[in-house]
């Protein structure tokens, strides 16, 4: 009865899709950091696509895929600073590069997609570069502009330094004369 359920579960994730490709995928880190264990090997990996889409004439287009906390919690939109950015440059056919949102940066949130491919570590054809050469890629969602408003805070404090200044500025300039002769003493009013 036991094996029975164990082949009935083990069926029934393997017929879930979604379950199946989140088993089967590899982080960024994790790429990182066996990266050489795991040149050649078939890979699938998701993420944010940022910096910049460099489409070359050979057919072929250059990204970086990050995949750390701020894929999902952007500070810019609420989410905590942990630590730095972590990705990986991918290489991938120009048609599956074509009609992507732009990619992330300090005002969007690049598009979150899950691609596979091969992993090539220090590849001899591309003078030594590690990057993952993309074979298919999904978009899980969609990029956008991030929404950042004005640092209110900030700016009061400028404001009130600016004011701070036109008022002491204001203040020497009319405590300030020409004296006619030696040192003008503010509380004399008398001329010689």
């Amino acid at each position: 009865m036991q094996r029975a359920r164990l082949l009935v579960t083990v069926a029934l994730l393997l017929a879930t899709p979604g379950v199946a490709a989140a088993a089967d995928e590899t982080s960024v880190s994790d790429l990182i950091a066996r990266s050489e264990q795991l040149s050649g090997v078939e890979v699938t990996v998701s993420g944010e696509l940022v910096g910049d889409y460099g489409f070359r004439d050979d057919g072929w287009m250059w990204t970086q895929l990050n995949g750390d906390a701020y894929v999902d919690s952007p500070v810019s939109q609420g989410g905590q600073p942990v630590g730095g950015n972590t990705g990986v440059g991918i290489r991938m056919p120009t048609r599956l590069g074509e009609g992507l949102d732009p990619p992330g940066g300090y005002r969007n949130r690049g598009p979150i997609v899950r691609v596979t491919g091969i992993w090539k570590h220090h590849d001899p054809a591309r003078q030594g570069e590690t990057y993952l050469e993309v074979e298919s890629a999904s978009v899980l969602e969609t990029g956008e502009p991030m929404r950042q408003g004005p640092e209110w805070p900030a700016a009061a404090v400028g404001v009130g330094l600016l004011a701070a200044s036109f008022a002491l500025w204001r203040r020497e300039a009319q405590n300030v004369t020409a004296p006619s002769h030696g040192v003008r003493h503010p509380a004399s009013n008398v001329h010689s």
